[in-house]
């Protein structure tokens, strides 16, 4: 399934003080791939997380997207080229609608502009018709459609999830990362949340780089897995081979299975 690199880091180190919380680390992601990051807490991870995506800038070494040196572009910078991301905790307007959220989505809208609205009317109407169906096909594919006119903040804390995940693709992503996708989601709606995910890799050919907690879910989805410890890599592999890494097991588990 593996095309080529879309996502790499080269020589990446970032510090914190005297903190060094990722230590000269280079590793990439695959296009069409979903890989897993994952480490112990204070690996490190996400903290390469937000470096990879732009939200901390590296104090050495290089981030290249799709080719292109990104390394001190700003978060929208990066978003506009395809690189997007969601949150732990995800950052729905609350007091608006399931669709207005998803509307949001859209990157570029002309209708933000005074001038476009002065002088390409039709401009603006096509854009707004053509996102309002995008939104529409996507909030019927992750199945919130029932709920489109429900304000998010009633949302439950798995369909916010599912929420952020169809607005992130109404930009219409090259990579999506995603920080711990099924945190405080239940049974149901994550394997709803997992199978979108897969669905959208093995259709759309999209790529995931997941930041995640939950070890078994990682592997159960995952093409690759990075494991992280004390800000470096410690093994890059499909997850029968991280399952037999007896550092990795040390780091995680002070021994045992994952």
């Amino acid at each position: 399934m593996s095309q080529s690199p879309i996502l790499e880091a080269e020589d990446v180190t970032k510090t914190f003080g005297g903190l060094v919380a990722v230590d000269d680390v280079s590793v990439s992601v695959e296009s069409g791939e979903i890989t897993g990051l994952i480490g112990p807490n204070g690996a490190g991870k996400s903290t390469l997380f937000n470096l990879m995506s732009g939200f901390y800038q590296v104090d050495d070494g290089v981030i290249q997207f799709d080719g292109t040196d990104v390394t001190t572009l700003r978060p929208e910078k990066r978003a506009k080229r395809g690189l997007i991301r969601t949150f732990q905790l995800t950052r729905e307007l609350s007091g608006m609608t399931v669709m207005d959220n998803m509307l949001l989505g859209a990157q570029d809208n002309p209708g933000e502009s005074v001038v476009s609205l002065l002088t390409d009317p039709r401009g603006v109407s096509d854009f707004e018709q053509t996102h309002q169906q995008r939104a529409e096909e996507l909030l019927r594919y992750i199945e919130l459609w029932d709920l489109r006119d429900e304000y998010a903040g009633n949302l439950s804390g798995g369909q916010r999830k599912l929420l952020e995940l169809g607005r992130s693709l109404m930009s219409d992503p090259d990579l999506l990362l995603l920080d711990e996708p099924m945190a405080g989601v239940n049974p149901d709606l994550t394997d709803h949340l997992l199978d979108r995910i897969i669905s959208l890799r093995d259709d759309q050919e999209m790529t995931f780089l997941i930041v995640e907690h939950d070890i078994q879910t990682i592997m159960s989805i995952s093409d690759t897995v990075i494991g992280m410890h004390n800000g470096q890599i410690l093994t890059v592999g499909n997850p029968d081979e991280v399952r037999q890494d007896e550092e990795l097991l040390e780091a995680y588990l002070g021994g045992g299975v994952i």
